[in-house]
């Protein structure tokens, strides 16, 4: 056989984009990401409050969506890392991965669907725990009409956009606004199994609000009622003592201080600690 005749493989293979590595013309594979197992594994080490190794996770998942071209796990992922860096307070990679997340939200055209309410959520919630109320309260404004609108909208996710476009409210001196939606926010939760936990913030939220509306004096009495029944809350025998259950209490807690509830603040304290000595 003449060599000179000879097939060689660039002959017969696409010439490869440089960026993508595929043949021209050629849509890669998806190779999806197993969203559920991350999102456990999250929980897990949250339930331990082992943020570097929640953060090595999420990099990790990050980059095994990227080869594997998954845009919906790239989503997921950058929202999971939206609120792991809110909770670590690193505002640039808060921030850094809200852009991505909108950005792959417009990619996707997913406007308008429920991945994009829990994104621009998420997003405004970091926004607002860094100051950026404007920001913030034009994201939830886009969040709402798209979880009100669908069916398929879970309480959980409704009832959180409710509570926290009503946190942003209050920064921003809107009162009424923010006393609908924590009453709102209220009706939700008590839908869920074990809401009386997102009740409880709820009505924390309330006394803050009514703090800021009226002051300490005038608002006194309306302000002690919904801390007595935020404390009540917490304290329903049928609710799970689990990790998120010690979030709660942690989280719930300097806010009983500031009321002066001390004892119920050191109560709320040890019961978080002793989940995450057990768990």
């Amino acid at each position: 056989m003449n060599q000179t005749n000879e097939l060689k493989k660039e002959d017969y293979i696409e010439p490869a984009c440089p960026l993508c590595e595929e043949p021209y013309g050629v849509t890669p594979e998806v190779r999806p990401v197993p969203q559920r197992r991350i999102i456990e594994k999250m929980d897990e080490y949250m339930s331990r409050r082992d943020y570097a190794g929640a953060e090595r996770h999420l990099k990790y998942w990050l980059e095994e969506a990227k080869l594997g071209q998954d845009l919906r796990g790239q989503l997921m992922i950058r929202n999971e890392m939206i609120g792991h860096y809110r909770k670590t307070g690193e505002k640039e990679n808060a921030f850094a991965n809200i852009e991505e997340a909108l950005r792959l939200v417009s990619v996707m055209d997913f406007d308008g669907t429920i991945s994009a309410g829990t994104t621009y959520t998420n997003a405004a919630t970091a926004y607002h725990a860094f100051g950026e109320y404007e920001k913030a309260i034009a994201l939830f404004e886009k969040a709402k009409p798209v979880y009100e609108s669908s069916g398929n909208t879970r309480p959980d996710l409704l009832g959180g956009l409710y509570n926290n476009m009503a946190l942003t409210y209050t920064a921003l001196n809107r009162f009424p606004e923010a006393y609908d939606l924590y009453e709102k926010a209220y009706a939700v939760m008590g839908q869920l199994e074990g809401g009386v936990l997102e009740q409880a913030i709820t009505c924390l939220n309330m006394a803050d609000l009514t703090e800021a509306e009226y002051g300490p004096e005038e608002g006194e009495k309306k302000i002690y009622e919904l801390v007595d029944k935020a404390y009540d809350l917490l304290n329903d025998p049928d609710v799970k003592r689990d990790g998120y259950y010690a979030f709660v209490c942690e989280k719930c807690a300097p806010s009983f201080s500031y009321y002066g509830y001390f004892m119920a603040a050191d109560e709320l304290k040890k019961r978080a600690e002793a989940i995450y000595e057990r768990d």
